[in-house]
């Protein structure tokens, strides 16, 4: 028996390189990091962040958490048929064609394919090319627990997203102004095992598999899962937003999970439990924009200080650990509330500067140093400003 694991195992790792997801995934962060790599330069001149950014960090993460789910796939007994996971595979690229990570949360992917597999033996009596020896049967249950699981995961890169960086951008405001904002962006792949309806792999207990779709002998495959969120933040600490949406997301996966139990006895329930993740993700989506919108912008300066936007990676300010949303008061003792205030009060002490700022507790922090080769001209710290595409063509 352990051999026939052992093979299947092997033959399981294989067949992640057969997977278009797994592919997919690599040109995706590509178009996404591009994408926002242009965008950066158009707003502030430079590049900020490398072109894989969005994915940096987060490969133990994904890796324990692939672990805990094929924990669950393979002991619990969850079926997967080939049709559903091309059909997860089809969902995926779709919604993130155009680069974006909105839709490829859980919620969506798998709620998606879990309504068109209900629908679909339906739909094959009326289309004679969908053979319904080809769709198969469906383990509607087995996809509701994965779907439970998969927001959890979410909730979890929700929590961490309060440790990582976010990407600064420029956008026009209502009356006319340029705004400072936040993008909350992460994409991982969450590799884990699940088991198809034909191979060598047998019974070992009474139980198992539990979620089945038919037939006794079964065999593995290491799936390439793409997660990801993506959101707006203007009027909030992004850390602040992230730990409320992950919370929002964290209580969105235990509910999905209920249902999911539920279903074990009584199949509809696995139905309602999809339509309460793709309803409930959307409801956090909703009311994140309407408490932001309602809120002024956090990154906007007061007329005493200067708010900072971003602090550029390696720069001096980010080794003296100055953050985004702090404010600096003072520059070489002159008080500052515009960037071009704040690009003369440098250039008055030579090769040293000293800088007041003030954290968002509400401390004051005065910083000192000195110049060095190559250091960049404003120390690292970017606030919100006219767009640098504007400025330099002299655009109005």
């Amino acid at each position: 028996m352990w051999e026939a694991w052992l093979v299947e195992s092997a033959k399981g790792i294989g067949r992640l390189f057969l997977t278009p997801l797994l592919y997919w995934s690599v040109l995706l962060v590509l178009l996404a990091g591009a994408k926002r790599i242009k965008s950066e330069r158009l707003d502030f001149g430079i590049k900020i962040y490398d072109l894989f950014s969005e994915w940096k960090h987060t490969l133990l993460t994904a890796v324990l958490i692939g672990l805990v789910l094929s924990a669950f796939t393979i002991g619990v007994g969850v079926v997967l048929s080939i049709p559903a996971i091309l059909l997860l595979s089809i969902i995926t690229i779709l919604v993130s064609i155009n680069g974006k990570f909105s839709f490829l949360s859980a919620s969506y992917t798998l709620g998606i394919t879990y309504l068109l597999l209900l629908f679909l033996p339906e739909l094959a009596k009326q289309l004679p090319f969908l053979q319904s020896e080809w769709i198969g049967d469906i383990n509607l249950s087995g996809l509701v627990s994965l779907l439970a699981l998969l927001l959890f995961a979410e909730s979890l890169f929700l929590f961490r997203a309060r440790n990582d960086i976010s990407y600064p951008e420029l956008s026009l405001g209502h009356r006319g102004g340029w705004i400072g904002q936040h993008r909350l962006k992460k994409m991982t792949v969450l590799p884990f095992f699940t088991l198809l309806p034909t191979g060598s792999i047998t019974s070992f207990a009474d139980y198992w598999p539990y979620f089945t779709i038919g037939g006794e002998e079964y065999s593995l495959m290491l799936i390439p899962f793409v997660l990801g969120f993506e959101q707006v933040v203007r009027g909030q600490d992004p850390k602040i937003a992230a730990v409320k949406m992950a919370r929002s997301t964290l209580l969105l996966s235990i509910l999905v999970g209920l249902f999911a139990c539920l279903s074990i006895y009584y199949s509809w329930a696995s139905l309602i439990g999809v339509v309460v993740a793709v309803i409930g993700r959307e409801l956090i989506n909703y009311l994140h924009r309407m408490k932001d919108e309602a809120k002024s912008g956090f990154f906007q300066s007061p007329d005493q200080a200067l708010k900072i936007l971003v602090v550029l990676p390696n720069s001096p300010a980010d080794r003296m650990e100055i953050e985004a949303g702090e404010w600096i008061t003072k520059v070489n003792g002159r008080k500052v509330n515009s960037m071009t205030q704040y690009y003369e009060a440098l250039q008055t002490n030579g090769a040293f500067f000293k800088l007041e700022v003030i954290n968002k507790a509400g401390e004051m922090r005065i910083l000192q140093g000195a110049w060095y080769e190559g250091d960049h001209h404003g120390l690292g710290i970017l606030c919100t400003s006219t767009p640098h595409y504007k400025e330099k063509h002299n655009i109005v």
